[in-house]
């Protein structure tokens, strides 16, 4: 460690004490964010195995991929880390364009895939645009929200125009289609507004209104309907549309308390489609049983609340944009983790939304872990500032000891100078 990482330290240490904080950096957050990968892998491994070795003929096809994605998203994240937070606050109206621009091109040239347009394939590399596309409009919002504080919280224009941006994201959103990321966008959107001081009746309105529109959609597509009816009562065609819940709510029931043991899943052996992505859940029921989801749930919640500690935190240091960022990330997250598993539990229609860094899919493990990332640049930016403060405070101490003692020998010595006077007198 050198010397300025060993001074960063033992300033930490005056100001905080030594045993609260080691550094930084978040340790909590970094270990939970890695304990959930590294949970991700051994699941997606284990569900995968089946699939892969009957698409590709090789057993770990897909969880040396997935271990290949975990790689550039710590790589990623470590990037992302050395970017100021000023970076963000510049360019989150260029990074709006950016998605608008990803969504537009997915659309005109993107990759079908089980009838659905969600992917950029670009050489080797494919990017599903939804996944980095939230993480702009986040940003973009958090930067709104500062620009507009006061028209947000006190006239109706100043509350709808983020809402104009939103309504032309979903727009490209449900023509691929993906109403799944939608409703996870407009959760965390009315959640965001909510806690940047809208008024009530605003919020409760926007509410209402984006409810009637989720109705709206599913009522006039059919194979949304589907979904909604099979959810209701998958039993009636467990066969047909009521398939796929179906094998995954035998697969939380195989669990139990304990699971059936890592590797030992029957649903994973091509009765549960998707087992690796968005049923991944299921897999680690049935074979860590209920106590492994309840880890996965903790790791995740302990995630979202840090999350809305660190934007409470930016707040109160004066630190908006940061602060609605932060709220952002652990809304995001906590939203989309209830609809994956409210999903694969029966609780909610299907919807194809992964687990946060967990499931397979490169774009969301790169995407949820670089958003992870802004989360401890937040913080660290945070601590270094009080550390600056810390270090300010100490240097006019110590520059007001040093005036004292320098007013006290100056006394001193006038005083030595009037007594050798009187005494030559």
């Amino acid at each position: 460690m050198s010397n300025k990482a060993t001074s960063l330290v033992s300033m930490f240490n005056a100001r905080h004490g030594a045993t609260e904080h080691s550094g930084p950096y978040d340790v909590g957050l970094v270990i939970v964010a890695l304990a959930l990968m590294s949970i991700g892998l051994i699941i997606v491994t284990s569900a995968s195995m089946p699939v892969s070795a009957k698409l590709y003929d090789a057993p770990f096809y897909i969880a040396i991929k997935h271990g290949i994605y975990v790689i550039i998203a710590l790589i990623a994240a470590m990037v992302v880390l050395q970017l100021p937070m000023q970076f963000w606050r510049i360019s989150n109206p260029y990074l709006l364009l950016l998605a608008i621009g990803l969504l537009v091109a997915v659309l005109l040239i993107g990759r079908n895939v089980n009838g659905s347009t969600r992917w950029l394939v670009i050489g080797p590399i494919t990017i599903q645009a939804a996944e980095p596309a939230k993480l702009f409009f986040f940003a973009y919002l958090a930067g709104y929200l500062v620009r507009r504080y006061e028209e947000v919280t006190e006239n109706l224009k100043g509350f709808i125009k983020p809402l104009v941006v939103f309504f032309v994201l979903a727009i490209l959103l449900l023509a691929q289609p993906d109403l799944g990321t939608v409703v996870v966008m407009f959760a965390t959107t009315i959640g965001l507004l909510f806690l940047a001081g809208a008024k009530l009746w605003q919020f409760f309105a926007l509410v209402f209104v984006g409810l009637m529109a989720v109705v709206a959609l599913i009522v006039f597509e059919e194979y949304r309907l589907r979904r909604v009816t099979s959810f209701l009562d998958p039993w009636a065609d467990p066969f047909g549309t009521g398939y796929q819940l179906t094998q995954s709510l035998m697969a939380y029931g195989r669990g139990n308390w304990f699971g059936q043991g890592l590797g030992n899943s029957l649903q994973k052996l091509e009765f549960l489609p998707e087992a690796h992505n968005d049923f991944v859940m299921a897999i680690l029921a049935e074979e860590l049983g209920f106590v492994g989801v309840v880890a996965v749930l903790m790791l995740t919640f302990w995630l979202a609340m840090r999350a809305l500690q660190i934007g409470n935190k930016a707040l109160l240091k004066q630190r908006p944009f940061e602060g609605y960022l932060a709220y952002s990330i652990g809304l995001w997250f906590s939203f989309q983790t209830a609809v994956n598993i409210g999903a694969s539990a029966g609780i909610l229609p299907t919807k194809g939304l992964t687990l946060p860094l967990v499931s397979y899919g490169g774009s969301s493990i790169i995407v949820m872990t670089v958003a992870t990332a802004i989360l401890l640049r937040i913080d660290f930016e945070l601590r270094v500032e009080g550390v600056q403060a810390l270090d300010r405070k100490i240097k006019a101490k110590s520059a007001r000891r040093q005036q004292q003692k320098d007013a006290k020998q100056k006394l001193k010595a006038m005083l030595s100078s009037v007594s050798a006077g009187a005494s030559h007198d």
